[in-house]
């Protein structure tokens, strides 16, 4: 039997784009994804984990560092470890700011160091007798070279603590190469090249800044072999080998054993009062045990006996935490 249908003209597009579609799956081009190649290139991530860990050593050794320096009680977080490239790293920088150039030696280029005037001017004043407890009136203008004569100290602390932090994974002696106040007129780097960017939050009394660091991402890639040799080393460390190692050099450590009868309290008002005759009631069952604390740590629950011509602790049970007692 014939067909004499006649195909409308949507029923013939409707075909063709099938087969269009059809012929565009099987093409492998089309499975192809657009790259930018002015993006960073990117860093492995047990390195930035690496380096996020680096850096919250870092926090905590500087916030000791800066509250014995300044003798404030000063707080230092670890806010984020990124890559970016140097000029998303540099737009995301305060203008006025004190930005820093720091040489990496022995290698090549430079990591660059910026701390907001939030934070840069408490310290100040802190460092001239104030009292830098609360919040100042913000200052927006550049630092003079009397203030920036005042923090070289700061910064002497700074990068002492970022040395002790690198030593793990290798030396690196960073210095202060330049100091400018505008992220743009320190032009250390293309604007495409890849920065590891590291945030910190530093907190002095009622006062919080940023301090930001960029390092070249291409140096970072250099010491990938001093990363792996880092994890390498850690891993060792739990092996059975270093455990009995370390098990032999505690032995011959001393340990300060006290067995207490804790008893009720009294005021030194009460014991002034005390006279001959007197009776002190200490609420403790004669065969209730006593505890054994080991440098100060309560560790075993026993009784008093006797060894030959002197008195001894016999261990009953162990205490697996000081809320056992309860």
């Amino acid at each position: 039997m014939g067909l004499d249908r006649v195909l409308t003209q949507e029923e013939i597009d409707s075909v063709f784009r099938k087969l269009r579609d059809s012929v565009r799956q099987d093409d492998p081009s089309q499975l192809a994804q657009s790259y930018d190649f002015r993006r960073p290139d990117r860093i492995a991530k047990d390195q930035l984990r690496a380096i996020h860990l680096l850096h919250e050593n870092f926090a905590r050794t500087l916030a000791s560092s800066l509250s014995a320096y300044l003798r404030a009680y000063v707080i230092v977080n670890l806010v984020s470890v990124e890559q970016l490239s140097f000029m998303e790293f540099s737009q995301c920088l305060p203008s006025p700011t004190i930005i820093t150039a720091l040489a990496m030696r022995p290698y090549e280029g430079s990591a660059v160091m910026e701390m907001n005037p939030n934070l840069v001017f408490p310290v100040i004043e802190i460092l001239l007798g104030g009292s830098g407890r609360t919040a100042p009136v913000k200052i927006d203008r550049e630092i003079t070279e009397i203030e920036q004569s005042i923090l070289e100290a700061l910064y002497r602390i700074v990068l002492h603590d970022m040395r002790q932090a690198w030593r793990a994974v290798t030396t690196l002696d960073f210095e202060i190469a330049a100091t400018e106040t505008e992220p743009q007129m320190l032009q250390l780097l293309a604007p495409s090249e890849a920065v590891v960017a590291i945030s910190m939050e530093i907190r002095i009394g009622d006062n919080v800044g940023m301090m930001n660091i960029g390092i070249p991402s291409i140096v970072i890639k250099m010491l990938r072999q001093k990363f792996d040799q880092q994890w390498s080393v850690r891993k060792s460390e739990s092996s059975e080998e270093e455990q009995r190692r370390i098990f032999r050099l505690l032995q011959p450590a001393e340990l300060y054993m006290d067995v207490r009868l804790n008893g009720p309290t009294i005021s030194t008002q009460d014991l002034l009062k005390l006279e001959d005759g007197d009776v002190l009631k200490l609420d403790y069952a004669v065969d209730k045990p006593l505890t054994l604390e080991i440098n100060g740590v309560k560790k075993y629950t026993g009784q008093i006996v006797e060894s030959g011509r002197k008195r001894a602790f016999q261990c009953e049970s162990f205490l697996l935490s000081e809320t056992a007692l309860a």
